[in-house]
């Protein structure tokens, strides 16, 4: 699935000056399959960039259409089921449930498509060095913990895409590559693309577009 941005600015930063390097406003094409980083300075839309390409905000101008539909088209029911089967999202706040347990977070989504087994869902928290929290209510973890846990739970159905939103912010370089094997082991699985922003740090990753803010 492509996702394509035409000419697309979000209200909020109309008033901003972007450079001619900027998605916004331009006309973008995110192919099938492609790892691509989003590098841009706080401020320039990097939480919109992620809210706006998943259906999660509707305030711009232009289109943005997945492969030959405009998402603003889609029904309550089309975004279930494509927020089930294609786009999984990693956001800067996580939107994590901290009064459930680590393993409530993971087997509530896990369970609308039953990706993983339990033992599968326990050895990603095992690569991760946080099996030790299966039962730990979520809000007592730490960020780093919470986002190793966040990257685990987005990964844990069917996508064709996976929209990251600055999820290494709290993790050292060690937990950093960790996060990036499981990203790139899944993502190669299913042939699927990421989208991953940033402040400028690349993590000597391979990827195979860089887009600016």
């Amino acid at each position: 699935m492509d996702i394509h941005f035409k000419n697309v600015m979000p209200t909020p930063l109309a008033s901003i000056t972007h450079s001619s390097e900027s998605i916004w406003g331009a006309d973008v094409k995110l192919l099938a399959g492609e790892r691509i980083i989003l590098n841009a300075s706080s401020g320039k839309g990097k939480s919109t960039f992620t809210s706006t390409s998943t259906g999660l905000r509707d305030d711009y101008t232009g289109s943005i259409l997945y492969d030959q539909t405009d998402v603003l088209t889609y029904s309550p029911e089309d975004w279930s089921e494509i927020r089930t089967n294609k786009i999984s999202t990693v956001f800067q706040d996580l939107q994590l449930f901290n009064t459930l347990s680590v393993a409530e977070n993971l087997v509530i989504k896990n369970s609308l498509t039953n990706f993983f087994t339990e033992k599968e869902l326990k050895d990603l928290l095992l690569e991760l060095e946080i099996d030790d929290k299966w039962n730990q209510r979520c809000g007592l973890l730490s960020m780093g913990q919470q986002q190793r846990l966040a990257i685990i739970r987005a990964v844990s159905q069917p996508f064709s895409w996976l929209i990251m939103d600055e999820p290494f912010s709290h993790l050292d370089e060690a937990n950093t590559q960790r996060c990036l094997g499981i990203i790139d082991r899944f993502t190669t699985a299913q042939k699927a693309g990421f989208v991953l922003t940033t402040l400028g740090d690349f993590h000597s990753f391979h990827y195979t577009r860089e887009l600016k803010l």
